[in-house]
C-alpha cells in the first residue's frame, strides 16, 4: 500500500511555469512506478507522463512532450512534474498514480494501482 498526495497546484498565466510534487508514504517508494494524468473540465482523465522506477526512462503525451518532465526523488519519495510554456488547454486537476515495478500499459489508467486525490491546475490568458 502507498499513499500519494499532490500539491504545488494554482493559478498561472498562459507561457508560465510551475511544478507540482506528489508525496509518498507507506511501501518502498523505490519500487513503484509513477505517472501523471490530468484531467480537464468536462473530459476524461488522459496520460500525461511516467517515470520508471530508478528515474532513468520517461515518457510524455504528445501534447506536452518538450514542455513537461516528469522527475523523481528516491530519497525524498517523491516525483515531479515540471510544466513549461503552459497552455490554456493545460488547465485540469493533475493526479500521479502508482504501481509496483511497471505498469502493462502505462498510458491507461487501469495500469495503476494507487492514485492520489489531486492538485488543480489553472492556467488564464
Amino acid at each position: 500500500q502507498v499513499q500519494l498526495v499532490e500539491s504545488g497546484g494554482g493559478l498561472v498565466q498562459a507561457g508560465g511555469s510551475l511544478r507540482v510534487s506528489c508525496a509518498a508514504s507507506g511501501r518502498t517508494f523505490s519500487m513503484y512506478a509513477m505517472a501523471w494524468f490530468r484531467q480537464a473540465p468536462g473530459k476524461e482523465r488522459e496520460f500525461v507522463a511516467h517515470i520508471n522506477t530508478r528515474g532513468t526512462s520517461t515518457n510524455y503525451a504528445d501534447s506536452v512532450k518538450g514542455r513537461f518532465t516528469i522527475s523523481r526523488d528516491n530519497a525524498k519519495d517523491t516525483v515531479y512534474l515540471e510544466m513549461n510554456s503552459l497552455k490554456l488547454e493545460d488547465t485540469a486537476v493533475y493526479y500521479c498514480a502508482a504501481v509496483l515495478g511497471a505498469p502493462g500499459l502505462m498510458t491507461r489508467q487501469y495500469s495503476y494501482n494507487y492514485w492520489g486525490q489531486g492538485t488543480r491546475v489553472t492556467v488564464s490568458s
